[in-house]
């Protein structure tokens, strides 16, 4: 923001919480729940799945950072993008499991495992470094955007239904992933 505010570059900040979507494998609600899901296996989740997290849908944010890209009056700042209503973790994988026709199955991952993969593994040690987001409510407020640019998200029922039509075409489709 100091190179938009010396007039180098124009600049503008969209932030999101943690994405799913279609295309959207490598994320803490992406293989390990939808795939999982589709499989019929329990989901892996983080401590605690009943700690409110808000989870952006990643067209909703690609939108968002196009109308940040075009609007004059977002430079300079930083925006929430919109995401649906913040739900626990376990409410958002009933969501996912309930139309792909499975009974609800969750693998919470624990604490000191994560702490100990954590010592040799530079991924575990990122997820690792974000387990605050899980152990107190984690809400992102989008209000600013939204009255800015009257952009609402798309509900958590429809986003899941699109997330899951993906990964089921990207399961009989090697070349969807």
């Amino acid at each position: 923001m100091a190179a938009h505010e010396a007039g180098t570059v124009r600049a503008a900040i969209g932030r999101a919480s943690d994405f799913f979507g279609p295309h959207v494998r490598v994320s803490i609600v992406g293989e390990r729940v939808f795939a999982a899901a589709l499989a019929g296996r329990p989901a892996q989740v983080l401590p605690d799945p009943d700690t409110p997290h808000t989870y952006t849908f990643v067209d909703d944010f690609a939108a968002a950072l196009i109308v940040l890209g075009e609007e004059e009056t977002a430079l300079g700042q930083v925006w929430h993008v919109p995401s649906a209503e913040t739900v626990t973790t376990r409410r958002f994988v009933q969501l996912v499991f309930d139309p792909a026709g499975k009974p609800l199955r969750l693998r919470v991952a624990p604490k000191l495992g994560i702490s100990l993969l954590g010592l040799v593994k530079p991924t575990m040690r990122a997820v690792k470094e974000r387990l605050y987001q899980t152990e107190r409510p984690w809400v992102v407020d989008h209000t600013k955007f939204a009255k800015a640019f009257r952009a609402t998200p798309t509900p958590n029922t429809e986003a899941v239904q699109q997330t899951l039509a993906w990964y089921r075409s990207a399961r009989t489709d090697p070349t969807a992933l």
